[in-house]
């Protein structure tokens, strides 16, 4: 009876400790999301970009980013990705929340367009053309002057955070068409940056336990 009672002692304590790590987990995402929608309210209004919950920064005219089957940036991504970046690496690296940031990971995403000079796999053809347009923002972000103007230790906290990640057409992006959710091709060619923060392994354990 003693030994039970010294389990359901540990056990509600862990319980406490795994909600308290929960809350302080989605108080700092909002933080964080909050700051960067108000940054970015000007190009949010003006349609270039959106920023989600889940601390995702979508660009969202794919036609202005690359040409179809291309990793090149074009020359109205480039003066887009000029304004933005800096402005957003500005707010992580000097936010006290920075300290929470595990990852900022771009990810490539496209339609599902075959590419046989690629892969005769549309799938592997895409996740390749995805991968190597997160690369060429990758690269881009690293030849502005802002980032090669930040401190030696600033941009190893850079090179720490970033990832760059092709998703093929894994992850659609779904429009109401006559009242029924249909995948939007065109909108699904995107690029994201997204903010992973330490914590999000609590929040997928704790889903996992609640199911």
């Amino acid at each position: 009876m003693v030994i039970f009672l010294f389990i359901a002692i540990a056990y509600i304590k862990r319980v406490e400790s795994n909600q308290s790590k929960l809350k302080d987990f989605v108080e700092n995402k909002q933080e964080l999301h909050d700051k960067l929608v108000d940054k970015f309210k000007r190009e949010s209004s003006s349609g270039i970009l959106s920023i989600d919950g889940d601390l995702s920064m979508r660009f969202e005219n794919a036609k202005t980013q690359f040409s179809d089957g291309s990793w090149d940036l074009k020359p109205e991504f480039k003066s887009q990705l000029s304004v933005v970046i800096p402005k957003y690496l500005d707010v992580l690296l000097n936010d006290s929340l920075r300290y929470k940031i595990r990852e900022i990971r771009i990810e490539g995403h496209t339609n599902t367009m075959p590419y046989p000079h690629l892969d005769k796999d549309p799938y592997m053809a895409n996740l390749i053309l995805s991968q190597r347009r997160a690369l060429s923002v990758m690269y881009y972000i690293r030849s502005l002057p802002e980032y090669k103007n930040y401190s030696s230790e600033q941009q190893r906290q850079l090179e720490q955070w970033f990832t760059a990640t092709g998703m093929s057409y894994s992850r659609p992006l779904y429009s109401k068409f006559m009242g029924r959710e249909k995948i939007n091709s065109e909108a699904s060619k995107r690029v994201e940056i997204r903010i992973i923060t330490s914590g999000e392994e609590i929040l997928e354990n704790f889903v996992e336990k609640i199911k």
